[in-house]
């Protein structure tokens, strides 16, 4: 399963896009910025559009097409100036804008390392050997969807499994299929897939979803969704190939069964895009990066934005509004850093209680 040529296809056509470098014995190259930034998401896209801004040298890596998880997202409600905008026309007016301003976009551009140095400033390394040297790193390559790690899960993934209802929907016309998962996310996306399924089964382990009200009140709506409480599913299963049915198993009473379904959309959450880091860099309990006020990490010089940072929610707004605290935090920084004075210092974050 490929995602539609319209999602990708038409900000490909849109934009001047960098194609990936192919020759193998492509002389290795140091390239010297002010700042680095690694994932070209909204918060990857609003950094580089303030780090252009503000007259920076700058790049902003990414291993794929602009956009990040709005590539994956069918429809956004929630953007304030838009009450309705499909995803990929979002992602293509924030690539455009970013590079308006002199963000250099550079995409099929994967990173391997980003490691400090002994002088305090940093060298990014990519895949093919290249190394990006710069005093200052933005960190926004958001996050990878966790996986359920079930049996079946692997062998049927591109043939009935799948982690992105908008790439694959298309395929599950008048199919029976499941959905896993409880948040905005999940509930979305099953209420998403009944245009093209029959009938869509959402799965959840606990007795109450954790998506928005008004997101739940259109899943208790759709009269194509059944949902399926306090149950997980133990095994994917099939049979020439494909996907035919998924084992599942209700928490509370013990009770197995074999549920029919062609389709299972996996949308548990995500894991912070983070590994490429070397050395420690504090973090929450999940994999996320813990920030100060001004969006700096414990390593200085390193900045996050957008998933990859700890933080109460995760949407569009709140991934710019990361990312234009960072590239200015960032500025700030690298002024100091010229004129020989102290960089400024952390700023705490305030607590729910309004204490430090």
């Amino acid at each position: 399963m490929v995602p539609p040529p319209s999602t990708i296809g038409e900000i490909t056509a849109a934009r001047d896009l960098r194609e990936p470098i192919l020759e193998s014995d492509a002389a290795v190259a140091t390239h010297e910025l002010e700042v680095v930034i690694i994932g070209a998401g909204p918060a990857g896209l609003c950094a580089g559009m303030y780090a252009g801004r503000s007259m920076l040298k700058n790049v902003v890596l990414e291993q794929g097409l602009p956009g990040g998880e709005l590539l994956n997202t069918e429809v956004i409600e929630d953007y304030i100036g838009f009450e309705h905008v499909l995803g990929y026309d979002l992602a293509e007016k924030f690539n455009a804008h970013a590079i308006k301003f002199a963000a250099d976009v550079r995409t099929y551009h994967r990173v391997e390392t980003v490691r400090r140095i002994a002088d305090g400033t940093f060298e990014t390394v990519m895949e093919n050997g290249d190394i990006f040297a710069s005093p200052a790193v933005i960190v926004t390559a958001g996050g990878t969807p966790i996986k359920l790690e079930v049996p079946g899960e692997i062998e049927y993934a591109g043939k009935g499994v799948s982690y992105c209802a908008i790439c694959d929907g298309a395929f599950f016309k008048q199919h029976t299929i499941m959905v896993v998962g409880g948040g905005d996310a999940a509930c979305e996306e099953a209420d998403f897939l009944t245009r093209y399924a029959a009938k869509v089964y959402l799965v959840h382990r606990r007795d109450a979803f954790r998506a928005s009200k008004i997101v739940q009140q259109r899943v208790f709506k759709n009269p194509k969704i059944e949902v399926i409480w306090d149950t997980v599913v133990d095994e994917i299963g099939g049979a020439d190939g494909l996907m035919t049915h998924a084992k599942i198993r209700n928490l509370k009473s013990g009770e197995r069964r074999d549920l029919q379904a062609t389709g299972l959309f996996i949308f548990v959450g995500f894991r912070p895009n983070t590994g490429m880091i070397d050395g420690h860099v504090e973090h929450d309990a999940n994999g996320y990066l813990i920030t100060d006020a001004n969006m700096e990490t414990s390593m200085r010089g390193l900045f996050a934005a957008g998933d990859v940072r700890a933080q109460l929610t995760r949407q569009v707004t709140t991934a710019v509004g990361d990312a234009t605290t960072a590239a200015i935090a960032v500025e700030k920084y690298l002024t100091a850093r010229k004129n020989g004075a102290p960089a400024p210092l952390p700023q705490p974050m305030l607590t729910a209680r309004g204490t430090t």
